[in-house]
């Protein structure tokens, strides 16, 4: 599938608006991501805080884990939208990477605006993968 400009903008709007419903009291750093897959279904994310800091969940992987759940396993691209167009942590970048290298990765701002455009190889250089897991 080709991903247009206004692809592109389509799934930043819809992150965005997912990032009204975050779950952030405590850092309120909210986050949404709209997540298409290559069959053209897009899941939606945002972040899930809990006052047991560690057991919170981040927006990327909740629309990862979404797509996972329904069978999507070959993702096109991923929107990220932030007040100030933040990447994706560390473990977000290892869990995108287990389902493509090649995944297009747009940041955007909580106005729309795209502050960069990557890939998750290029967020994650010589990330770990399955084929590591190999048996010597």
């Amino acid at each position: 599938m080709n991903t247009t400009k206004q692809d592109k903008q389509s799934l930043i709007e819809l992150a965005n608006e997912a990032r009204r419903r975050a779950y952030a009291p405590y850092s309120n750093y909210r986050v949404g991501a709209a997540l298409r897959t290559r069959s053209g279904r897009v899941f939606t994310g945002v972040n899930v805080e809990n006052a047991a800091y560690p057991t919170s969940m981040c927006a990327e992987r909740t629309a990862v884990f979404k797509a996972v759940s329904e069978g999507e396993l070959d993702f096109e691209i991923i929107a990220v939208v932030t007040d100030n167009g933040g990447s994706p942590c560390g473990g977000c970048r290892q869990v995108l990477a287990e389902f493509g290298l090649d995944t297009l990765v747009v940041l955007a701002d909580g106005s729309g605006k795209v502050i960069k455009e990557t890939t998750v190889r290029e967020l994650l250089p010589d990330a770990f993968q399955p084929q590591h897991l190999g048996k010597s």
